[in-house]
């Protein structure tokens, strides 16, 4: 759970099989990027998985995902009790959130009664009715919000589920504080990380900054703008 009152919130993306988890489809990627108090930490999640079926025509030419690369991953009822210990006490972020959330939900069932429902372990941020409140009547897909807030996703040929998430970290973090997307990352985050070509830190052997204090006759000059401004429209 959340400790010292920090917010932990993690960017959540799947890829699946198909469309309807009712008609039997199944996740078979799990993408999240953990952020703390708005900071990329690094400690991200990324599982692939063996869904016991075959992939959709139509899914696979939006991810590329093979049956024939997943031959070999675990399934989810390996990796369930990792992934809740992942994100328990998290606020999950999540674009078109229905969609995963009922997809996770059928994964819950599929492992055990035990597990509940993604609710019992986080809240969920859909950033798709986000958008729509503040972009009525425009495309909100993650390609359009990309373009609006100036992120780079040139190098996003297909749909990934880390991928996705890493992108969408970033349009989160402009969408609901503009320039306070431009964080500072922890040390420990990799230079490969979404958001990294923002980062701009002090070299260690800089001058000190020279500080230069006003006089008396500079204080008193702004004192009187000051006053002046205060009596006035400008």
């Amino acid at each position: 759970m959340q400790q010292d009152n920090k917010t932990r919130q993690i960017v959540l993306d799947t890829e699946t099989t198909g469309l309807e988890p009712s008609q039997g489809h199944k996740i078979i990627e799990i993408g999240c990027v953990e952020m703390v108090n708005r900071r990329l930490t690094g400690n991200n999640y990324h599982q692939f998985l063996q869904p016991d079926r075959q992939i959709d025509e139509g899914a696979q030419a939006v991810h590329g995902i093979s049956n024939e690369f997943l031959a070999d991953k675990p399934r989810f009822i390996d990796v369930v009790k990792d992934f809740i210990e992942y994100v328990d006490g998290a606020e999950l972020i999540i674009h078109n959130a229905p969609f995963d959330v009922g997809f996770l939900n059928h994964e819950f069932k599929i492992a055990g009664s035990e597990y509940g429902k993604i609710s019992s372990y986080c809240q969920v941020i859909d950033t798709l009715v986000m958008a729509r409140k503040m972009r009525p009547g425009k495309k909100n897909n993650l390609d359009a919000l990309c373009k609006e807030y100036q992120v780079n996703n040139a190098h996003r040929e297909l749909h990934g589920a880390l991928l996705d998430s890493e992108l969408l970290a970033e349009v989160y973090l402009h969408m609901t504080g503009g320039q306070s997307a431009l964080l500072l990352e922890s040390d420990d985050v990799g230079s490969g990380q979404t958001g990294a070509s923002a980062v701009k830190k002090l070299s260690a052997d800089r001058k000190p900054i020279k500080i230069i204090q006003a006089n008396t006759d500079e204080l008193q000059a702004h004192q009187a703008i000051v006053e002046k401004m205060g009596s006035s429209n400008w």
